[in-house]
């Protein structure tokens, strides 16, 4: 690899290497980590709106919008009528709760892992790094 002193190449390198170990994890059970993220984000906030949920993930509604077809493609989840007309609510289906069943004890292996990799002070401390930057 090119050595580089741009922030900005370096923190998309450490981006793509960390997804691709949940990518590989998650693989097993047809999801990639922007998916699992996405029905993890879907389950912990209930019945968002499509607004709320891109908000909370950090998405422009666009990005998010591609993304949530692909899922109720696959039935993981339903976009419903909201509490108005313009909000759509995102729900998981049974299917999407057992995916997530199925690739929580994959993340967490990896999530394990890295931790492990950095040790718990450093771990903090990019958090805490990475918290800022966002």
């Amino acid at each position: 690899m090119l050595p580089t002193s741009c922030l900005c190449t370096q923190l998309r390198r450490a981006s793509r290497g960390v997804t691709r170990l949940y990518d590989d994890a998650l693989a097993a059970v047809g999801l990639g980590a922007a998916q699992f993220s996405l029905l993890r984000h879907v389950q912990r906030l209930g019945q968002p709106s499509i607004s709320v949920l891109a908000e909370a993930m950090g998405l422009d509604r666009s990005t998010l919008g591609r993304n949530l077809r692909v899922l109720e493609e696959q039935e993981l989840l339903q976009l419903g009528e909201g509490r108005d007309l313009r909000a759509r609510e995102v729900r998981l289906t049974e299917a999407g709760l057992q995916r997530i069943e199925q690739a929580l004890p994959l993340w967490e292996q990896v999530q394990r892992e890295l931790n492990a990799r950095l040790g718990a002070d450093r771990r903090a401390e990019l958090m805490e790094l990475l918290e800022e930057l966002a």
